[in-house]
């Protein structure tokens, strides 16, 4: 496997490479870009010279074996043009040579392509690569006429200092190159070694975390960003976990203990059986107290089924735009003989309401959840109100009760598993404390929220809150 803190560096260097190569062509290209327009400026200028004095004096061509006179033009001119004679030469429309400088090499002539150009009144420049020796830079300059050019004045000069400019040039921007790419190595190793110490960090303190507690938090002062919020989220995943460990620990705490009492009752029934004969009466007696508390370990395990495939995200909800109304309607009806059974007056109010995305079977169960509770602990007398509308675009079912009500310190934690209050509202209930987690597990798995309102002596009120179905026929369904 690759290494980042490699990678890092190895994209860096290429980065600076690909800078410095890219930095390196384009300015040798421009220094030789400006060093040949400077070449060919000053050859232009001097075969412009010589091309206007043959013009003023054209008896000047007359001495071939002499050297020109150049009278008529300033001391700088006189001096640039003697200076600069030995490079020129005259040639004929056609390409003859008619003068030259004593110094002056005879070159090979022009093509029949460029001598055309120069031909039509073009200045043409062309570069004339020796054996053995550095290229000249050469330009032919027409010397206008009537109706051609009279003369075709040719100037030329070594590249001598060019090349040499050139190669210092070249030495110069390799040797910055290379001091640049080795420092970059170095620095990059600077760098990769800096901002890799809080993922260093973070690695072995991930390495360390073999099991709970996870309390204690990662203590870094990185000097970015990004790592200070990685090494947030790494103390927070740690709080996570911890809070992760401590809710499994008290499930399982609070579940041993609950299935604790039924098998203690249990055995001790069976063994003050069996510790003599019994009558047949007696045997029915010790049969249906078990049978009672097998019934009640039942409870508590279907119960812990659905928390735990809650709680693994394993329970698939089957969501189907349903009308929760004939399904209130129904549950108010099979509970009604309950409720009057306990002289308590069980009655719905309903209106119209749109469709909402819900499973049925576990919509179903929360209500008998709600339902049940509002019976359990509301006295003979009393009402239970189950109330459907309309709050705040969501569709709300509330479940008011005339029961005992709960103290306020209760109700943050009422819905928080085998939570129980301590006063005469579960005493003799027979609850397992799972029934309002439940409920509360399948409000949020339809995308809704359960809330409570209580007072001591008046009574609750448990409010479900479902989001509407929206732009979508009856026939659709959505599983989560």
């Amino acid at each position: 496997m690759k290494s980042f803190r490699n990678q890092i560096r190895h994209s860096a260097l290429s980065l600076v490479i690909g800078l410095l190569a890219g930095f390196t062509v384009l300015v040798y290209w421009s220094f030789e870009a400006a060093l040949n327009r400077y070449v060919d400026s000053r050859l232009v200028t001097l075969a412009t010279t010589l091309g206007k004095l043959i013009n003023d004096q054209p008896h000047l061509l007359q001495k071939s074996k002499q050297e020109i006179n150049f009278d008529g033009t300033s001391d700088e001119e006189q001096r640039s043009l003697r200076e600069a004679s030995h490079s020129i030469q005259v040639l004929s429309p056609n390409g003859e040579i008619i003068w030259k400088g004593a110094a002056a090499i005879v070159r090979a002539p022009i093509t029949d392509i460029l001598l055309s150009q120069v031909q039509s009144g073009q200045i043409v420049h062309d570069t004339i690569h020796l054996v053995n020796a550095n290229p000249v830079r050469r330009v032919s300059v027409p010397v206008p006429g009537q109706s051609e050019p009279q003369y075709i004045i040719q100037a030329e000069t070594s590249l001598r200092f060019s090349q040499e400019a050139l190669s210092s040039l070249f030495i110069l921007l390799a040797g910055f190159s290379s001091i640049t790419v080795a420092m970059a190595w170095l620095g990059s190793d600077w760098v990769a070694r800096k901002a890799l110490s809080s993922i260093k960090a973070l690695s072995a303190a991930a390495e360390n975390v073999t099991g709970p507690p996870f309390q204690k938090p990662l203590l870094l002062d990185p000097p970015y960003q990004e790592f200070s919020r990685l090494t947030n989220a790494f103390n927070a995943m740690l709080d996570r976990l911890q809070k992760i460990f401590e809710g499994q620990r008290h499930f399982v705490d609070h579940a041993a203990h609950e299935m604790q009492t039924p098998l203690t009752v249990l055995q001790a029934n069976i063994e003050v059986t069996l510790q003599k004969a019994r009558t047949v009466i007696e045997y029915r007696e010790a049969l249906l107290t078990n049978l009672e508390q097998v019934e009640r370990l039942g409870t508590l395990t279907r119960s812990l089924l659905i928390l735990s495939r809650f709680s693994d995200d394993r329970y698939a909800v089957q969501l189907v735009p349903l009308e929760l109304e004939p399904l209130v309607q129904d549950l108010t009806s099979e509970l009604m003989l309950l409720a009057q059974d306990q002289q308590i007056l069980l009655t719905l109010e309903s209106q119209p309401l749109p469709l909402v995305l819900g499973d049925r079977e576990r919509l179903k169960q929360l209500f008998i959840n709600l339902l049940d509770n509002a019976i359990r602990y509301t006295t003979p007398g009393g009402t239970v109100v189950v109330r459907m509308g309309l709050k705040e675009d969501y569709v709300a079912i509330a479940v008011e009760d005339t029961g005992v009500g709960i103290e306020p310190e209760h109700l943050p934690r009422l819905f928080d598993r085998f939570y129980r209050t301590d006063t005469s509202r579960v005493k003799n209930s027979g609850g397992t404390g799972l029934g309002l987690p439940i409920v509360k597990e399948i409000a949020e798995a339809h995308r809704g929220t359960v809330t409570v309102q209580s007072e001591i002596g008046k009574g609750s009120v448990f409010t479900l809150l479902l989001p509407p179905c929206k732009d979508l026929p009856q026939s659709s369904g959505v599983t989560i």
